[in-house]
């Protein structure tokens, strides 16, 4: 094989690779059907952060703050991007963290302590849940319970979910190719 075509056996063999890894990836469930916390989920594709959001009109709790930060698998990521969908088996994990303004140099605005507070994901997984999606919720140290049908999350989702139930609104770059897919949805 000369060197000016030894790419040509290259770029095959890692296709197989990625398609390999992405048939790997995906959730995980414990044998009694817990979610099991993806231990590199903060090396995945980071989406959004917010500060102290809440889709309720209820008062803030005082003296509270939180940043809520969004990731999602790579690979559900490289198929969002070509499609404007998230494909079967996508992984969303949001972790909730305190905010704080005292601290080290700081002397105004906020960021983000190291008390993670819970995680929650949002999972798509069409032969498992019924509709297609479940939520979970963790400390991020045990396995994810699934929230109930019956929560509120999954109807406002349905509702207010721009793309596949996902509140990619809140998602700058998401939000874009979406559009540019014309699959968002204006809540």
């Amino acid at each position: 094989m000369t060197r000016t075509n030894a790419h040509l056996w290259i770029v095959p063999l890692l296709l197989v690779q990625i398609a390999a890894s992405d048939e790997a990836g995906g959730p995980r469930y414990t044998s009694d059907g817990r979610l099991i916390v993806p231990e590199d989920y903060r090396e995945w594709v980071f989406l959004s952060a917010g500060l102290d959001m809440s889709y309720s009109d209820a008062p803030a709790m005082v003296g509270h703050s939180m940043f809520d930060n969004v990731f999602v698998d790579r690979g559900s990521w490289q198929r969002f991007k070509a499609t404007g969908h998230w494909p079967d088996r996508t992984m969303l994990v949001m972790e909730l963290r305190g905010a704080t303004t005292r601290g080290s140099i700081n002397k105004r605005g906020k960021y983000q302590t190291d008390e993670r507070m819970t995680i929650e994901m949002h999972v798509r997984d069409e032969g498992r849940f019924k509709g297609g999606w479940a939520f979970w919720v963790t400390d991020g140290v045990a396995p994810a319970q699934q929230v109930p049908y019956a929560a509120d999350c999954y109807s406002c989702h349905l509702q207010h979910g721009a793309v596949d139930t996902t509140f990619v609104q809140f998602y700058p770059t998401a939000q874009a190719i979406a559009k540019k897919a014309g699959t968002f949805h204006e809540p």
